[in-house]
């Protein structure tokens, strides 16, 4: 029998639900690992999913 799934969230249209990324600044430091600063999505804040729709709706009706 299958099991059955709950719907996931929506994926962030600006990343693709890649939300963070680790970007290299070049060089290496005396251990030899890699300088790195984090990069986060600025529409889904690092969560790579919005909200849903109704929530949104919901919003949009309080303005």
């Amino acid at each position: 029998m299958t099991q059955h799934t709950r719907p996931t969230g929506r994926i962030c249209p600006a990343c693709d639900g890649f939300a963070t990324a680790a970007i290299t600044l070049g060089g290496r430091n005396r251990h030899g690992h890699l300088h790195t600063i984090t990069a986060h999505c600025p529409t889904c804040h690092g969560t790579g999913t919005t909200r849903p729709i109704t929530a949104l709706a919901r919003e949009r009706a309080r303005v």
